[in-house]
């Protein structure tokens, strides 16, 4: 294939809900263009796009499919996202590296929620929008519905390029308003049949040609005063104004098609090759030192990778967009992340499982490379005298986590492999292995996600694994002012051990004066603070330690080792052994012998004494809360709220947005637990949420008692 130069090429997200069709779109559009000579189905597991096994097994796509398409001397690089909102990874991924997005609609259900979801991916990144209604030969599509619909929830930007004659089984006529123009299509659908628009459809073909020359000469003062002098524009002036439109987000263009049947197809990618904005008309991305870098083939050359695949018999496919410069085979590059050297091998042009060899890739362009030695998702490669760093793509907060381990342990250094290399494929699934909790955690956007990455490690792996609910990342505190004291003795010939200390704890808060006296059943104890460490905790909150010691009763020197006694404690907390925070521990007395105290004596002593201080001092168990904001259908927002309700939540507010009810709820984490599974099964699918960590608040007293049994009868299995 030609090489494309920068104001040649037009790089275009595919996005929808699942179901929508846009796989099928893909094929339609590559068999088209002449990349493919026959169109796979679904149903045949042959597709261009979902071409991995888990793909197949499921029936849904789960990774974004990279292709290209040439149409009119212009290549469009089309990244075809999947439609569940569980792998909304590929969405965000691919919305970061193209300049259009293209929203498919389902003609038989209108706007669903993955609909609203993309669209706010879209809106957040200020991307520009084509909507696209498919599957209007099904007896379900209701076209001026669904337009109706779009228009109440996104406005009057949202204007029809097109409308079909008829839906259901009759489809196979388009009116196109921009060109004025009829098109239509025999059974096999194909190249379209263009004709002049007939009589008894050209009153609302001019109805919705005015409104769209409207809508287009708002983007331009220059076209705006035409269309006031002669209240037309001519085609090209109409190409101009959408094209500034769409790069504004002023103007939502709306097209259909039947992509099962391979109608309009065509025409979406003249509009697309013709219309959309290219690279260079799109605001700049900026590297990590806030720099604007222009897409010119005659700077220095600079890859993102923002993807990678892992592909039987073939390792590593590596794909990247190209950001300056150019690349062709044999360039040596640096990684800037890795510090490390790469030497590019094949270039290709990519589409899906096939990949097609190119000389060169420019500014602008999207390919893929493969057996790169130490490349990875998120790396940049740079030419000479260039040090360029991207780091833009945001993913959202993981919604559905579970802790997982190998059946056979021996499968477990084997399994940590695969699933670190599954997160460069897929950067939503993410690896934690947790001190704190003891477990392996693998973190998801909801139960189908973590699904699929079970599926893989036992079928592509062959590694057995199993799924448990994690442990919750409790936090331990207290409430009142307490004292202890304890000694540590012991003596089994030669030196003994020997070390006393007295201490009182306290809550602390941020801001709070150092303490002056502290009096305990009607004894008084004066401070006189020698020394004083806050130390910010690394799992939040803090521990003041003061040294009130006076009269050399503890030399200085044992002071570290009874300071790391107590954070042993703050570690592993005296009621379930989470971690503990906020406390203020004064030591103001002790006892020390000259030949057989040490450092051991004094950290186990200090240990002793917090912890019995702790348990006196109105111990609390604090509890992960989250902010969650759920979107569903009105229709389903008391089912929503009532389970809410059940799962301890506080409901904070609930507002319309964009056509859902957006409820916003302060929620325990330990509920969360399974709720993306409960909320799909309580709406059938047609909601979304989205969580972020709030704060950790005290918990319900019968929990807490729950809990401290629950630990005491752990501690009581591992001990026998």
């Amino acid at each position: 294939m030609r090489v494309y130069q920068t104001n040649e090429i037009k790089n275009i997200a595919l996005l929808g809900s699942a179901g929508s069709g846009k796989t099928t779109l893909a094929e339609s559009m590559l068999y088209g263009s002449g990349i493919i000579k026959r169109r796979g189905t679904i149903d045949a597991k042959n597709t261009v796009s979902d071409y991995f096994p888990v793909e197949q097994e499921y029936g849904y796509s789960v990774f974004p499919t990279v292709f290209h398409v040439e149409w009119n001397n212009k290549k469009l690089n089309i990244i075809d996202c999947p439609g569940s909102d569980d792998f909304v990874g590929g969405a965000i991924t691919a919305l970061n590296v193209t300049d259009q997005a293209v929203i498919v609609i389902n003609g038989q259900y209108g706007p669903e929620v993955g609909t609203q979801n993309n669209f706010r991916y879209t809106e957040k990144l200020k991307k520009p929008v084509i909507f696209l209604i498919n599957q209007l030969d099904s007896d379900k599509c209701d076209f001026d519905s669904t337009v109706n619909t779009m228009q109440e929830i996104y406005g009057p930007k949202c204007v029809q390029i097109q409308y079909p004659v008829e839906t259901g089984s009759n489809f196979n006529e388009i009116i196109d308003v921009l060109l004025m123009k009829k098109y239509s299509w025999k059974a096999e659908g194909g190249m379209p049949i263009i004709e002049e628009i007939p009589a008894d459809q050209k009153e609302k073909a001019l109805e919705l040609h005015k409104a769209l020359v409207e809508a287009a000469a708002e983007n331009d003062e220059g076209l705006m005063e035409k269309f006031f002098e002669e209240e037309s524009l001519s085609e090209d002036e109409l190409r101009e104004g959408i094209r500034k439109g769409l790069v504004t987000r002023s103007i939502f263009p709306v097209f259909c098609v039947c992509a099962g049947e391979d109608k309009g197809v065509r025409r979406l990618m003249e509009f697309l090759a013709n219309v959309v904005p290219f690279v260079s008309e799109m605001p700049k991305i900026r590297n990590t030192r806030g720099e604007e870098i222009n897409p010119d083939v005659s700077g220095p050359t600079s890859l993102y990778f923002f993807k990678t695949g892992m592909e039987p018999h073939i390792g590593e496919v590596s794909y990247f967009k190209v950001m300056s410069g150019s690349v062709k085979s044999g360039d040596e590059l640096n990684n800037v992340v890795r510090g490390s050297k790469e030497r590019i091998g094949q270039l290709y042009a990519c589409a899906g499982a096939n990949r097609i060899p190119v000389e060169v890739l420019n500014a602008g362009d999207i390919g893929c490379t493969v057996k790169l030695k130490d490349v990875k998702t998120g790396n940049s490669l740079n030419g000479k005298d260039c040090d360029w760093h991207f780091d833009f793509i945001r993913y959202p907060n993981s919604k559905y986590s579970r802790s997982i381990k190998a059946v056979n342990t021996s499968d477990t250094e084997k399994m940590m492999a695969a699933l670190l290399k599954m997160h460069q494929e897929d950067p939503t699934w993410v690896i934690e292995q947790s001190k704190e909790l003891r477990q392996t955690i693998v973190h998801g956007q909801g139960e189908f996600h973590l699904r699929t990455l079970k599926w893989r490690l036992e079928n592509n792996e062959k590694i057995q694994v199993v799924f448990q609910d994690p442990r919750i990342p409790y936090r331990e505190t207290i409430t009142k002012q307490a004292k202890a004291e304890y000694r540590h003795k012991k003596q089994s010939g030669g030196a003994g051990q020997f070390g006393e200390v007295h201490l009182i704890v306290e809550p602390y808060a941020e801001g709070m004066p150092d303490p002056t006296v502290y009096k305990f059943g009607g004894q008084e104890f004066k401070l006189n603070i020698k020394n004083r460490e806050e130390i910010s905790l690394a799992w939040g909150g803090k521990l003041v330690f003061i040294n009130s010691v006076v009269g050399g009763a503890i030399d200085l020197r044992f002071m570290p080792a009874i300071l790391k006694g107590i954070m042993d404690c703050m570690e592993h907390g005296p009621l379930t052994g989470s971690y503990a925070r906020d406390v203020r521990v004064v030591v103001y007395d002790g006892k020390m012998h000259p030949v057989d105290s040490n450092e051991l004596s004094f950290t186990l002593a200090a240990r002793h004494a917090f912890s019995d201080a702790f348990k006196i001092a109105g111990p609390k168990i604090l509890e992960p809360i989250y902010d969650l904001e759920v979107f569903a259908p009105a229709d389903y927002t008391g089912d929503v709220m009532s389970d809410l309700q059940g799962r301890r939540a506080i409901i904070m507010g609930i507002d319309s947005e964009a056509g859902y009810q957006k409820l916003s709820a302060k929620i325990p984490l330990k509920e969360l637990s399974n709720y993306s599974i409960a909320l799909s099964s309580l709406t059938g699918g047609r909601a979304s949420f989205i969580t972020n960590f709030a704060s950790y608040e005290l918990v319900p007293n019968d929990i807490q008692t729950q809990l401290i049994r629950e630990h005491e009868a752990e501690l009581e299995a591992e001990d026998n």
